[in-house]
């Protein structure tokens, strides 16, 4: 399998047709259509595009999907749900930034309804379903960003993090996904959830990939070095793992020291006490971005949501605001004694689509996939989760880092170790 700057050089060098790069990613796209991944295809359009193409760019003649919350100009902009029904009226600037180094965008991914969900279920058009197992969840909200790469459709996908919206379904679906750090990608244009807590991300097969792509949407050189001391979280919520997602991590770690890096055991902050504080600042402004808007027709499920978190008073968003600087101080001094925290991703591999059609089983899976995701939301570091070996469905491990650069050197490291 070609890499995106391959699949670019040799655009470039005459010796990929763009077209052909197209044509076969819809054609993909038609042969997977069972996961829900894509849920809008500018077919003509980007054959068109294709066509005319320059052979210019650092990611040339690439196919990319767009989660489908981000506006592009001329596309249905929906963001899932069946109460919004409007046109993209300008493109967002990550789009302007793809279209920019040649990429073609080809369509729009499935996101859980206003991308206020973890479980990628909730949408105007259906569930989105795992390439792995289509009975199965992809987790969310970036749920066809992961779907749609995990199944081939395209080598790029652009979704957005909130408490772990790339993360999640990264792990669910056996692809990378990179949360860079607060700001690298502009949400401008990209319809907020919680704009203190919102990143823009990219899914790819690989981390060479997602550093790719990374370095060349935001400007960015990546320097390599490989990582010498690891941290290991030790609070038990992260560790709350099933049998599947545990032999997993334990045959990673084993790998790793093996390979001559030092392991060593770290506490991340109070876990009850961050994802507290990150709730209580994502309700709120969530509560805000949706003011004046009919939930009439909103999913049951992020009706919920949008009820249980106006009920977060504006003494408790203002004190979690001030906590969230303390908290990400405490995790700036564990993160300086390390080259990078490691955790599982998710603790557990892709639940049953089934198993939130209640609202009980719904609020038991939605905690199970967002545990271990939040924090970095909160502290705003940059995170990634790669698939580990294993021989069912995918398990993802996530690490967390104090920059762009040290999460892409340790994420490649960890890969080729991997791998």
């Amino acid at each position: 399998m070609q890499s995106l700057e391959e699949i670019a050089a040799d655009v470039r060098a005459g010796k990929l047709d763009p077209v052909e790069l197209v044509r076969t990613a819809l054609i993909r796209a038609e042969e997977t259509d069972g996961t829900n991944a894509v849920v809008h295809v500018d077919a003509d359009g980007a054959l068109q595009r294709a066509a005319r193409h320059d052979r210019s760019g650092a990611l040339a003649g690439v196919p990319v999907l767009m989660k489908e919350i981000v506006e592009v100009e001329g596309w249905p902009y929906r963001c899932g749900s069946a109460s919004m029904d409007e046109i993209g009226q300008q493109d967002a600037d990550v789009v302007r930034r793809l279209r920019a180094a040649g990429a073609i965008i080809i369509g729009l991914s499935h996101t859980h309804e206003f991308a206020y969900g973890c479980t990628g279920t909730s949408n105007r058009l259906g569930p989105c379903r795992n390439p792995h197992d289509l009975s199965r969840m992809t987790g969310g909200s970036s749920a066809g960003a992961g779907a749609a790469v995990a199944a081939g459709v395209v080598p790029l996908a652009i979704g957005t993090d909130t408490a772990g919206s790339v993360r999640i379904p990264a792990a669910l679906c056996g692809v990378v996904g990179f949360k860079p750090a607060y700001g690298t990608l502009s949400a401008d244009r990209v319809f907020p959830l919680s704009q203190s807590l919102d990143h823009v991300g990219v899914l790819t097969s690989t981390v060479a990939d997602a550093v790719y792509a990374l370095s060349v949407l935001s400007d960015t050189a990546f320097a390599a070095a490989r990582p010498t001391r690891l941290g290991v979280v030790t609070n038990p919520e992260y560790l709350d793992f099933t049998d599947e997602v545990g032999a997993a991590w334990a045959a990673a770690l084993g790998r790793l020291s093996a390979a001559g890096v030092e392991l060593v055991d770290v506490e991340l902050p109070d876990w009850g006490d961050s994802f507290t504080t990150a709730a209580h600042i994502q309700g709120p402004e969530a509560v805000a971005n949706h003011a004046g808007r009919s939930m009439a027709q909103y999913q049951t499920d992020v009706q919920e949501r949008l009820r249980e978190a106006a009920e977060v008073t504006p003494a408790e968003y203002d004190a979690a605001r001030s906590r969230a600087i303390e908290i990400t101080a405490e995790m700036e001094r564990l993160l300086a004694r390390v080259d990078a925290v490691l955790t599982p991703t998710v603790l557990c591999t892709a639940p049953l689509i089934s198993d939130v059609a209640t609202p009980e089983g719904s609020k038991a899976i939605r905690s199970q996939l967002l545990k271990n995701t939040r924090l970095a939301n909160l502290t705003r570091h940059p995170a990634v989760s790669l698939p580990l070996p294993t021989n069912g469905l995918p398990v993802g491990l996530q690490l967390i880092a104090t920059t762009n650069n040290q999460a892409a050197t340790t994420a490649r490291w960890i890969e080729s170790q991997l791998s």
